[in-house]
């Protein structure tokens, strides 16, 4: 999972609610303060949510872009079915495309971090005229790497065995940089994290976790999409293998980005370096901006978001 090492909002932040055809989803939403190139919709990866983007959100403002993170269906604050079903590939895709509608702007660009990467591949196949370009980070073509399937399976096994909270202390899942969660963290991070795995519903990790151990390779789909497409990853990823990254760029023709120092998250480790060639990538993909947004602030307890 990717841990954010700080929870403040960045300047011209705004926690929301975001209303669309499919129900609310709680986003993080940052504007620029002069003028605006695009906007960028980001999708957290399995464990995570939108807080996992808070260094990139200020970033991506200051090269211009509107950049909107957002926790799917039953992940953090967005509430979501019990039902397994509710959590099939299709069903978070058909999320993504509502989301990018609501965000009234048009077609926007579309970056999923690790399982958001394999949601977001669904929604751009879709829908494509929804979205100008697709950003993998640090998000293969197909399943994970061997190791991470034997994590992830032990997980979705834990879950019939154990109540959440025991699963919680007795898994010991570690973060992308192999530490314990909030091994060395400020107490509101330690409680950041227990909170999040505790609000993200069963049925979404197992879900999430069936399809990263399952997803079949989806190269020639990536090869085949009608809008530019970037593969970004740092240098010593491990969830999926550098080799494997590499080629899937180059078979598909992709844009392809590697991250110097990063791990699985350069969106926390390397926020600015990352910012800059997302922002020179996106530059140069042409934008047409349409009117209105609906939006309504997060308070209370989130209603049951449909399916």
């Amino acid at each position: 999972m990717s841990k954010p090492r700080s929870l403040a909002l960045p300047p011209r932040t705004r926690r929301l609610r975001l209303a669309t055809a499919r129900g609310p989803f709680a986003v993080l939403d940052t504007v620029p303060e002069g003028p605006r190139h695009g906007t960028v919709l980001l999708l957290p990866g399995y464990t995570g949510s939108k807080e996992d983007f808070l260094a990139l959100l200020g970033p991506l403002a200051g090269a211009g872009y509107r950049a909107v993170a957002v926790d799917g269906r039953g992940q953090h604050e967005t509430p979501g079915p019990r039902g397994r079903a509710a959590y099939r590939r299709k069903a978070l895709a058909l999320d993504v495309v509502a989301q990018a509608a609501a965000l009234g702007e048009g077609p926007v660009h579309l970056l999923g971090h690790s399982f958001g990467g394999l949601v977001a591949r669904a929604a751009v196949a879709l829908a494509p005229d929804a979205f100008h370009s697709l950003t993998l980070l640090s998000s293969g073509p197909g399943r994970v790497a061997r190791p991470q399937r034997i994590r992830i399976r032990a997980l979705r096994g834990a879950f019939a065995l154990l109540p959440k909270e025991r699963v919680w202390q007795a898994t010991r899942w570690l973060d992308s940089r192999g530490e314990e969660p909030g091994a060395g963290d400020p107490p509101e991070i330690v409680e950041f994290l227990r909170r999040r795995w505790m609000l993200t519903r069963i049925a979404q990790l197992s879900g999430a976790g069936r399809l990263l151990v399952g997803d079949p390779d989806g190269t020639a789909a990536l090869r085949a999409l009608p809008m530019p497409l970037h593969l970004a990853y740092g240098d010593e990823e491990t969830v999926w293998p550098v080799p494997d990254l590499a080629a899937a760029a180059a078979r598909t023709g992709a844009h392809h980005t590697v991250v110097a120092g990063a791990g699985h998250s350069p969106n926390v480790s390397h926020p600015r370096e990352l910012a800059a060639l997302l922002a020179a990538f996106w530059d140069a993909v042409p934008e047409r901006a349409l009117p209105g947004r609906t939006e309504v602030p997060i308070g209370g307890n989130p209603a049951e978001a449909p399916s």
